[in-house]
């Protein structure tokens, strides 16, 4: 059993994604971010840096795994479960790279870009366009890596699980999708995946207006504990 703190954001999604594509039995926890629920002390038992997603591991022998950082969290159950993470010291280190492409690169940049071009409270144009062009110049990349491949590292992986959550709100980041057909397939491949209907179904779930008690939390959190 995995509790999931969660919030659907890109960042959320990518761990629905893997939850979902392994089978796993696992139980949502809302934190919204908009609420600040991430600052709730028991939260920060599990995650002390204050940002979701984070897990709590239960099927561990001794006691309960808490993680966070999701390029973490998905590199440690596609290790544990043996998926979606190459074991030869090749076919893992392609994907380890892109994973950490998507970490250091792809999501930060177009973080800034959503933030500058649709949530700041005024408009700054250098900082929307130097956001903006690193966007273009990374899908540039992604576009290239695809080529003659279905997949960014050959075989579906946990580095594609993390740059789609990013990348399927293109239109956002001011991105002209039709000059770029090989990310275009790319996002309607993974989108046709069963498992990520699912893990996106479960964003519908999430409740923006409500936030979860620090009592309820604290609860949660205890409950699990008894009964491990």
């Amino acid at each position: 059993m995995i509790d999931l703190f969660y919030a659907p954001t890109p960042n959320g999604h990518k761990i629905t994604i893997l939850l979902e594509e392994l089978g796993l039995d696992y139980r949502l926890i809302p934190i919204n971010i908009l609420k600040d629920d991430q600052f709730h002390p028991a939260f920060l038992q599990v995650s002390p840096n204050n940002r979701i997603p984070a897990i709590l591991d239960y099927s561990e022998a001794d006691s309960p795994l808490a993680l966070f950082e999701s390029g973490a969290i998905l590199t440690l159950l596609a290790e544990k479960h043996q998926q979606f993470l190459p074991r030869s010291r090749r076919a893992r280190a392609e994907v380890l790279q892109w994973l950490n492409w998507q970490m250091g690169g792809l999501g930060p940049m177009l973080g800034q870009n959503h933030h500058f071009n649709l949530y700041a409270p005024e408009q700054v144009p250098y900082a929307q366009k130097r956001y903006t062009d690193e966007s273009r110049r990374l899908y540039g990349v992604l576009e290239k890596q695809l080529s003659g491949r279905d997949y960014i590292a050959g075989e579906y992986s946990i580095a594609d699980m993390a740059i789609y959550p990013w990348i399927r709100g293109y239109e956002n980041q001011k991105i002209d999708i039709e000059q770029l057909p090989n990310v275009a397939a790319y996002i309607e491949r993974i989108a046709s995946r069963d498992a990520v209907k699912r893990a996106y179904a479960q964003a519908e779930t999430f409740d923006w207006e409500k936030s979860i008690s620090a009592e309820k939390l604290n609860d949660l959190l205890e409950t699990d504990a008894k009964n491990t």
